[in-house]
C-alpha cells in the first residue's frame, strides 16, 4: 500500500492499494509539527490497509489540507519529473 496525493501514477504502475490524500505533493502526512493531524492520517492509511481485499483498491482519505496548496512557500522552485509526466492525468482526474 502507498499513502500518495499520485493515486493515478501508483494506480497505473500497479500498486496493490492506494491510500489517497489530497495534500500537497511532499506532505502526505500533513504540517510539519502537527503530530495529531499526522497520527490521524497514519490510522486511517492503517485502517485502509486492514479493510480492502481487492488489489488495485484506491481509498480516499477524509483529510482535508487546512491552506490553500499554491499559497504555500515550501514548494520546490521545479515541478518534479514524475509530476510533470502525468500532469495532465492529475488534472483530469
Amino acid at each position: 500500500m502507498v499513502l500518495t496525493p499520485t493515486w493515478e501514477f501508483h494506480n497505473d504502475v500497479g500498486i496493490p492499494r492506494s491510500a489517497a490524500i489530497e495534500y500537497p505533493y511532499g506532505r502526505p502526512l500533513g504540517q510539519v509539527n502537527d503530530r495529531a493531524g499526522q497520527r490521524q492520517v497514519i490510522l486511517g492509511a492503517l485502517a485502509m490497509l486492514e479493510e480492502t481485499k481487492t488489489p488495485g483498491e484506491v481509498r480516499h482519505l477524509p483529510f482535508t489540507w487546512p491552506e490553500d496548496p499554491r499559497k504555500t512557500d515550501w514548494h520546490p522552485p521545479e515541478i518534479s519529473p514524475i509530476i510533470k509526466m502525468n500532469l495532465d492525468k492529475i488534472k483530469s482526474a
